[in-house]
């Protein structure tokens, strides 16, 4: 007797106390794509973005317009938001470091942005060029500006759960980067794992520290890496601790630079499958998701990283029986 092909769909079991829906907020095309070594053609980042938008995505990171010298994958920034037509009611994303990275993206007709401070003071000197203090008052001079422009903007806090130099990070510095952005209007504030080393307990106190100071758990979501696998448990701690959106990257697009091993962001297509299999809606096709990392990474010439994308893409998988 053959092997039983693997399933298209998860079974579905509700869990109780969990959101009936969910936002995932897709950063392939930005997040992934800067951490990786070469350089994508501009075309297929187009190509990415529209397929993505036709699998359901509504929450998309296109692109960030930061100089040339410091990400040279994504130097066409430009072409590409200029190039994106995103359906009726989808969002396409640019990340700007600066106000002149504002100007750039509104130039290449961008409608939201996003803006990145660090909760220690060993990423922001190393990648951020300033200190701590100076990430959060350049975000919230973006944030003003964009708003005045009635450009709305998603703040990141880096470094929310662990510094690779720094190591544990206090939490209360991660409340008040938090404050500082949600204080200035940014809609959204994504805590970020950007190392990979949190765990389910960790999430659920910090989410928890930041909304007992006043910022909505609406206003929440987190930016998960599977450097230790713990990505999904941490999904599952954010969800029953009020969080509804999620960062994630298709085929698990990009790594963590400062981690020796880590495996880089959440699978798109992994997040999906869990949250179906909890009777949680995401808006999104999990097979079209799964055929656009193999369709990527037939164009790079190398493997995606995820499982789930594998598994729904095996040439003799059947339809699952009625």
């Amino acid at each position: 007797m053959s092997a039983p092909a693997p399933r298209r769909r998860p079974r579905q079991e509700a869990a109780e106390g969990l959101p009936a829906e969910v936002t995932v907020y897709e950063v392939g095309p930005r997040d992934g794509l800067q951490a990786e070594t070469d350089v994508i053609p501009t075309a297929v980042k187009s190509e990415l973005c529209s397929r993505l938008y036709a699998a359901g995505s509504r929450a998309l990171e296109v692109t960030s317009f930061v100089p040339r010298t410091w990400i040279p994958q994504l130097a066409d920034a430009r072409d590409v938001a200029a190039s994106v037509r995103p359906p009726e009611g989808a969002r396409a994303v640019a990340l700007v470091p600066n106000r002149r990275g504002l100007d750039d993206a509104r130039a290449a007709g961008v409608r939201e942005v996003a803006v990145v401070v660090s909760a220690t003071e060993s990423f922001a000197r190393a990648n951020l060029n300033t200190d701590r203090a100076g990430t959060v008052a350049r975000a919230v001079a973006v944030v003003d500006d964009a708003r005045s422009a009635g450009i709305p903007v998603r703040g990141y806090v880096s470094m929310a759960f662990g510094d690779p130099w720094e190591g544990d990070v206090d939490t209360a510095a991660v409340v008040d980067a938090a404050l500082a952005l949600h204080s200035a209007g940014c809609r959204t504030i994504a805590l970020g794992d950007t190392i990979g080393v949190a765990t389910a307990g960790h999430i659920e106190r910090v989410v928890e520290a930041v909304a007992d100071a006043r910022i909505p758990r609406p206003a929440l979501a987190l930016h998960l890496h599977d450097t230790y696998g713990q990505a999904l448990p941490n999904v599952l701690a954010g969800l029953r601790a009020g969080v509804t959106e999620f960062d994630a990257s298709v085929g698990g697009l990009g790594r963590c630079p400062y981690a020796p091993g880590a495996t880089g962001n959440l699978a798109t297509e992994e997040l999906v499958w869990m949250l179906e299999g909890l009777g949680i809606r995401t808006g999104l096709d999990i097979v079209a998701l799964a055929r656009i990392s193999a369709w990527l990474a037939g164009v790079r010439g190398r493997p995606h990283a995820s499982r789930v994308a594998a598994a729904l893409t095996t040439p003799t998988l059947p339809e699952d029986p009625a």
